[in-house]
């Protein structure tokens, strides 16, 4: 049984490469965040993971954190949120929710850092 909601997925026959960044293998978006998107009160984005990962290691040199791949990604989006803002001559105020700590990660984070890492 499964509640009849709708959400935004790429199918329940999709299975990511082994390679995708820790966590993200989920296939679909929550019904509240799916919801938002179809009336256009957020948009989605889509980052490769070399770039989640240069980001992420951008944030923990800066921040002395080092981030989930899942936070990782709105960290990106928040880069690339500031460089267009420079870009731009506009000052913003960019706020994001770090939900989760990288410990358990070190493993793709030693593959990003030493260039093993993939975008597929």
């Amino acid at each position: 049984m499964t509640p009849l909601l709708k959400m935004f997925t790429l199918g329940h026959k999709f299975i990511p490469p082994s390679i995708h960044a820790g966590g993200l293998r989920y296939h679909g978006m929550s019904p509240m965040v799916s919801h938002a998107l179809k009336p256009g009160l957020i948009k989605a984005e889509a980052y490769h993971q070399t770039k989640v990962f240069e980001a992420a290691t951008l944030f923990a040199r800066s921040e002395g954190i080092v981030p989930a791949p899942e936070s990782s990604h709105v960290i990106a989006a928040v880069v690339a949120e500031a460089s267009k803002a420079r870009e731009e001559g506009q000052k913003r105020v960019l706020v994001f929710n770090l939900s989760g700590h990288g410990l358990l990660d070190l493993s793709s984070f030693k593959s990003y850092l030493h260039g093993k890492m993939q975008d597929v």
